[in-house]
């Protein structure tokens, strides 16, 4: 019992011990957190004051500044203000000469429209005394001459629109003949040149082509039974077979030369096989068509290498080719082309042209006519088409479009296919037209000259390669004669189409006839 008092007490003793223990170690710390915190006190009103001192002092800066910039400020302002003001006293300065100026000039002016004034009312006297004077003047003309004024007038427009009329027609005389001895010289060189140089066949196209059979009794079995086989190849081939009297013979007639070219072909080789049916004669009808169309390309080519022309489209090839089975007035075009491409270089060597391209554009010139029957339109702006289509150089178009005078030509090129082209189709022997053509043209060429005023009468001679117009006298007067002649040439230029040129010769009779008694 006593040991277990002893230990209650010294248990108390030792907690009453660490008790006093804890509370003084809590009051130093406590001391120690009071003496940090007066430190950092310290510190911060240290740094709060310099912070102040620091403001302060930018402060006081910062005003300084904004005074110095202030006074620049007002300084610059100071010194814009007398600056404009200097500049408006020199503009017042300027304003007021002007004013003064003005003032001088508008007195000066008032001076000299007064002075002005006054001579417009003197100028005014003297106008109605001249006035005054000219009648006076027009009336004693009048009384000395015997003629009003109007008379007098036109009696001297008419001298002097005479005297010009004989001046003119004396200058285009003296200007032609001087233009026509040079130009006709050399141009006859060169032409006569060409021609001496180009042959070519006088032959003419027909529009029929016979067929020699080995004897008569081909005739039956070409007709066939109830004329079945004739009827065939009539159908097939577009012609017109005429079986008639003709000894050995089948005439085949046809304007469309590839059609009559065909018909042709496979009649011979139906005669030769001798097996002639309707389901041969088709068989031998594609096959002459085969043949046709290889034909019509090494005609092109032949055609582009006799005249020494290149790199042209297959395709305008072909159409070349057609042309050998294209006539006109009798004319076969292909070998027309051919001959205007070869005059064309030759004229172009005589003058220092592109003779390639003059070659070319004579070839080509035609080239509308190869499918002229197939499309609408003339041939030659199909040819126009047809070159724009396969890329053709802007020359040859102009030529093609130029060579017949339906738009001007640009180049020298044109002008040369378009004497190439009149000579090839004048020449004798290379075309033929119809009676009818002829008479037409002859009665137009007539009747262009009647219809000018002062014909008595008018002929067309040689072939209508010349007109002779007979005028009146007392109407056309020998300066009147070369206008009408120069007239008459140019509306039948104008309205009539014709190969070569015609010559205008107008012829002016004087007679006197007296009667003795």
């Amino acid at each position: 019992m006593p040991d277990i008092k002893w230990v209650a007490i010294f248990a108390v003793l030792l907690a009453v011990a660490v008790f006093a223990a804890w509370k003084s170690a809590i009051s130093y710390r406590i001391k120690v957190v009071e003496q940090k915190m007066g430190s950092v006190e310290e510190k911060a009103r240290e740094i709060i004051d310099e912070a102040l001192k620091t403001a302060e002092s930018r402060k006081r800066e910062a005003l300084l500044e904004a005074k110095e910039e202030s006074l620049k400020t007002k300084n610059e302002l100071e010194k814009e203000t007398r600056e404009r003001r200097s500049e408006l006293q020199r503009y017042e300065k300027r304003v007021l000469t002007k004013e003064e100026t003005l003032d001088r000039k508008t007195e000066a002016l008032e001076k000299k429209e007064s002075r002005l004034s006054a001579r417009e009312a003197e100028l005014d006297k003297l106008r109605d005394k001249v006035e005054a004077l000219e009648g006076q003047r027009l009336a004693e003309l009048e009384r000395i001459s015997g003629l009003t004024s109007e008379q007098a007038k036109d009696y001297l427009l008419k001298t002097v629109e005479d005297e010009v009329k004989h001046e003119t027609a004396m200058l285009v005389k003296e200007l032609e003949s001087k233009a026509k001895e040079e130009a006709d010289k050399k141009a006859k060189d060169y032409v006569v040149t060409a021609i001496q140089k180009c042959a070519a066949d006088h032959v003419a196209e027909t529009t029929i082509s016979v067929v020699q059979l080995p004897n008569d009794e081909m005739k039956g079995r070409i007709i066939g039974r109830e004329g079945r086989n004739i009827r065939t190849l009539e159908t097939m081939t577009g012609v017109d077979l005429i079986i008639d009297d003709t000894p050995e013979a089948v005439i085949l007639s046809a304007f469309d030369p590839i059609r009559r070219e065909v018909a042709r072909i496979a009649l011979e080789k139906l005669i030769v096989d001798g097996r002639i049916h309707p389901a041969r004669i088709e068989e031998m009808v594609e096959k002459a068509q085969k043949e046709v169309e290889v034909m019509i390309r090494e005609e092109g080519e032949a055609a582009t290498l006799e005249v020494g022309v290149h790199s042209i489209h297959p395709e305008l090839i072909k159409l070349l080719g057609r042309m050998k089975f294209r006539t006109s007035y009798g004319q076969n075009a292909l070998k027309h082309s051919i001959e205007v491409a070869q005059l064309s270089g030759l004229l172009a060597g005589e003058i220092g042209a592109d003779v390639r391209l003059a070659k070319r554009a004579g070839l080509l010139h035609d080239i509308g006519k190869s499918v002229d029957h197939d499309m609408e339109g003339s041939h030659i702006q199909i040819g126009v088409d047809l070159c724009r289509k396969y890329k053709e150089s802007p020359i040859i178009i102009n030529a093609v479009e130029a060579h017949h005078g339906d738009v001007e030509p640009e180049t020298l090129i044109a002008c040369i296919v378009q004497a190439a082209d009149t000579i090839s189709a004048a020449r004798p022997g290379a075309r033929r037209e119809t009676l009818e053509t002829y008479t037409n043209r002859l009665k137009q060429l007539e009747d262009i000259a009647n219809s000018f005023k002062g014909v008595d009468k008018s002929f067309a001679i040689q072939a209508g390669r010349e007109v002779r117009v007979m005028v009146v006298p007392e109407q056309v007067s020998d300066d009147d004669m070369a206008l009408l002649a120069r007239d008459l040439s140019k509306q039948i230029e104008s309205e009539l189409e014709y190969p070569g040129q015609i010559k205008v010769n107008v012829i002016r009779e004087s007679r006197a006839t007296e009667y003795a008694k």
